[in-house]
């Protein structure tokens, strides 16, 4: 029963990231294409309107402003379909997001073994999404200095364990309110694949936060 409930599981999200794929696809290449060619035509009127300048301000106004409408139609088609597994599995993927990361408030790293089992997109997918919240919420909200996602498989208990630990702020400087948010997206992932999600203190007593996700795949 367990077995198919997971199946079920994976079939459901697989479904959605289909959806989100579509959506991307249809965004960048139907909407994106159209405002890419008004922008151009905008920027060829206001060339012609050299001798009106209110003119030529209001329509180089407008050109500017759809540029910003494509860039902001570029990240959510970013977040629809990650990038960064265009041309790699799951480790590079990780690796990839870890590197992108790295540099903007710590130093972001990432600690993922070259190889892993056969597991299914749905479950790819989710681990690479609660990476990258667990990453972000850190940087947002832990002033650390050193951030680390680190990705473990158990073939004999059949699981995942997803580990981002931090040395910022942790969890009893700051209470709830840090993670509200992040922690609900990211607990609600893990769960949608029978899997669980805590925020803990470091294990080694260190300052900072652990996010754990331990996600099951196929039969236990």
């Amino acid at each position: 029963m367990r077995e198919g409930s997971n199946l079920w599981r994976e079939r459901l999200i697989s479904a959605r990231e289909d959806e989100r794929r579509r959506l991307g696809r249809d965004l960048h290449d139907t909407l994106g294409a159209t405002l890419t060619g008004i922008r151009l035509r905008l920027e060829t009127a206001g060339a012609i309107l050299a001798d009106e300048p209110e003119a030529r301000r209001l329509v180089t106004e407008a050109a500017h402003e759809t540029g910003r409408l494509i860039d902001q139609i570029r990240c959510v088609v970013g977040d629809l379909r990650p990038p960064d597994f265009a041309d790699t599995g799951l480790p590079g993927a990780l690796r990839r997001l870890a590197a992108r990361l790295d540099g903007m408030s710590a130093t972001v790293t990432a600690d993922v073994p070259d190889r892993l089992p056969d597991l299914p997109p749905a479950l790819e997918l989710a681990v690479y999404r609660i990476a990258s919240e667990s990453l972000t919420n850190a940087l947002r909200h832990a002033s650390a200095s050193t951030v680390t996602t680190r990705l473990t498989a158990d073939p004999r208990r059949r699981v995942l364990v997803l580990e981002t630990v931090d040395d910022g702020v942790g969890t009893g400087s700051t209470g709830k309110g840090r993670w509200g948010t992040g922690l609900a997206s990211i607990g609600r992932r893990a769960e949608e694949l029978g899997g669980r999600c805590a925020v803990l203190p470091r294990p080694d007593a260190a300052r900072g936060t652990l996010v754990r996700a331990v996600l099951p795949w196929g039969r236990p």
